[in-house]
């Protein structure tokens, strides 16, 4: 059946060993269309929750809140390897210190709140055109400057020796692997992550979530609804007919961005406060 017309949000539920963008290359084939796109890229590795927009969908992307996520890791001591992750090849073992779920759980606390931390050769970063990741396989290191992350909150899910699991919310933009890897050093000992699982983002979770390949147009969701609650405003339908030509409106608004809904609760646009307080058409959703 031709499902390019159809357009949507699917919670993808990743699993291990594959690519998000080959999860975006098997959701083009199902639904037999070009325009897929995915909300924060998980690595090869790590399993979780997927934000997948199909056709029109994907123009509310960059709109989407994924300020915070939440992630539960399993970090195996002893062991580093060259990626951080189990993908990696071994570079250093270690003893493992006698641990108490007290000095775990110290460790763990010392995270909370905002730090720097150092991209590793293996993210997606790019400079000077190349992402480091690339410049790794060439087997080069180049020296990252540190970015400013925050720890929401972070526990100790279990400890049976040697692996840690652990939960935690983080900002956008925090590499699991890398505080994985600060957390070993701080127990005594190096450690890479064994297992990632992302769980929610934004305010999304897994319920709902399936495997790609299960996926369905029964399983699209209305993207408007994953819009933030407290920027959305319902039109009349004379402002929607001003809005959809492209024309300002006046609205009783404090908000610099408002995303704009019909009654039926589709997507109109996105609109920015400008001259006079008069809202404009930033970008198009219907």
């Amino acid at each position: 059946m031709e499902t390019a017309s159809l357009s949507g949000i699917l919670l993808v539920d990743k699993a291990e060993g594959v690519t998000s963008r080959q999860i975006d290359n098997a959701i083009q084939k199902a639904f037999k269309t070009r325009k897929v796109g995915h909300l924060g890229t998980l690595d090869p590795f790590a399993t979780g929750l997927l934000l997948v927009a199909v056709n029109k969908a994907t123009k509310y992307l960059p709109f989407l809140d994924d300020s915070k996520k939440r992630y539960v890791a399993s970090l195996r001591l002893g062991v580093a390897t060259s990626t951080g992750d189990k993908d990696g090849d071994v570079t250093e073992e270690a003893a493992i210190p006698p641990l108490s779920q007290g000095d775990i759980e110290s460790a763990l606390s010392s995270f909370l709140g905002e730090s720097l931390q150092v991209p590793p050769m293996t993210s997606a970063i790019k400079i000077g055109g190349k992402a480091l990741y690339e410049l790794a396989h060439e087997g080069k290191e180049i020296p990252r400057d540190p970015r400013k992350i925050t720890v929401y909150e972070i526990a100790l899910t279990s400890y049976h020796p040697p692996v840690v699991v652990f939960e935690a919310l983080v900002s956008k933009g925090t590499y699991m692997r890398t505080l994985g890897e600060d957390l070993a050093r701080k127990l005594g000992t190096v450690g890479h992550l064994e297992s990632l699982r992302r769980v929610e983002v934004g305010d999304i979770g897994l319920d709902g979530a399936k495997p790609a390949e299960e996926t369905t147009q029964e399983d699209l969701k209305n993207p408007a609804d994953f819009l933030p609650s407290n920027a959305r405003v319902i039109l009349n339908k004379e402002e929607e007919k001003l809005v959809k030509n492209g024309r300002p409106i006046a609205l009783s608004s404090n908000k610099e961005t408002l995303f704009a809904l019909s009654h039926s609760g589709e997507g109109i646009a996105v609109l920015q406060k400008g001259d006079r307080g008069l809202y404009r058409v930033l970008r198009g959703l219907f």
